[in-house]
């Protein structure tokens, strides 16, 4: 399960950051719609509380799962700082990958 809480938290913290205006402009290449801007935020918002509802409900109860949560949460947020500078679009192409691939793997195992 610590898989699927690492691809929720690094969809969440891609959608954030695709939520400033400089790292859209940087990844898609024209400027960021404020309704464009919500929605990311929001749907961000909503794949990190996910992560932390599959950590504790799912995985191992409050006392593990906040521990196993905030591990992916650093973990995903460091990928994410190292390949955003150089790599943009593979950053934005394995977001959409672990939207998709977090359910069919929570399903899995």
């Amino acid at each position: 399960m610590m898989l699927v809480i690492g691809l929720l938290c690094y969809a969440g913290f891609t959608g954030l950051c695709l939520g400033m205006d400089r790292h859209y402009r940087e990844v898609v290449g024209r400027p960021l719609q404020p309704r464009i801007s919500w929605a990311l935020r929001v749907v961000a918002t909503l794949l990190l509380i996910a992560a932390l509802w599959v950590a504790v409900v799912i995985d191992d109860g409050w006392s593990m799962g906040l521990v196993h949560w905030f591990a992916a949460l650093m973990a995903s947020a460091m990928l994410l700082v190292f390949m955003l500078p150089y790599r943009p679009r593979l950053a934005l192409g394995m977001a959409a990958a672990s939207v998709l691939a977090a359910p069919v793997l929570g399903l899995a195992l």
